[in-house]
């Protein structure tokens, strides 16, 4: 089986303008995390998918893989989708363009899944920390005893009406498809319940469709304004300090 990471890239970005492009220790975001992606040695190719012309010169000048967009997307799962026409793979990472920093054991485990035949998307979870429950912008998952997501909210689920001693879990946006099922998951319309929280996981969950969660402990940099930007480079200088 031929495992691909895709890394959707936008050049566009509302908090941090161009946020792709800018500065980490020498490197630019989407350089570094083409670098930590391959470095994991989990995937066969990894390839970035872009819509700008920067973005793939800079990719181009550390050797990697690019696949240009020729249309308009609304999500990365729309892109990397577009993406398959030259990419040759059957089981496709979807792997975050702004988050630099990624981890081997993670992307491993999220992949070994698969070995069960049933398994057609998979993706990650870590516990929330009590601060963040109320926060929308954190997506709560709920699940299974097989660890197969039930419902993914921006509500705090389940509710704790009895005020028990309770792990509420953050969906970390990283998937796992098999192509067959990723081509088909953009090719369906948006769900209800999709549009009613703005979460295109729940397109998945209205059709039927089993996302097996995988239990990470990685807290991942995900750089979606200056502040961001700013504690990665504190991370990195302090990695390299480290090593």
């Amino acid at each position: 089986m031929k495992i691909a990471a895709l890394i959707p890239a936008r050049y566009a970005s509302t908090r941090l303008p161009a946020k792709l492009v800018q500065d980490l220790g020498g490197l630019s975001v989407v350089q570094r995390t083409y670098q930590s992606t391959l470095a994991t040695g989990v995937f066969d190719a990894v390839w970035v998918v872009t819509d700008h012309a920067q973005i793939e010169a800079q990719i181009h000048a550390i050797g990697g893989k690019v696949v240009r967009s020729l249309k308009e997307h609304e999500s990365g799962s729309d892109r990397i989708a577009e993406a398959l026409g030259q990419v040759d793979a059957d089981l496709i990472v979807n792997v975050q363009g702004d988050e630099p920093f990624q981890d081997a054991k993670t992307l491993r485990d999220l992949v070994s899944v698969f070995s069960n035949p049933e398994v057609k998307v998979a993706s990650l979870m870590c516990k929330l920390a009590a601060d963040q429950v109320e926060n929308p912008n954190f997506v709560k998952v709920v699940v299974d005893e097989h660890q197969r997501a039930m419902y993914f909210s921006r509500s705090p689920i389940p509710y704790n009406r009895e005020g028990v001693q309770l792990t509420y879990w953050k969906h970390i946006g990283v998937y796992s498809y098999r192509r067959e099922l990723l081509l088909q998951f953009t090719s369906w319309s948006k769900g209800n319940l999709e549009q009613i929280e703005m979460l295109e996981q729940l397109r998945l969950l209205e059709r039927g469709v089993s996302i097996q969660m995988v239990e990470t402990s990685h807290q991942s940099i995900a750089i979606d304004t200056l502040e961001d930007l700013v504690k990665a480079r504190k991370f990195l200088v302090g990695n390299l300090a480290g090593n």
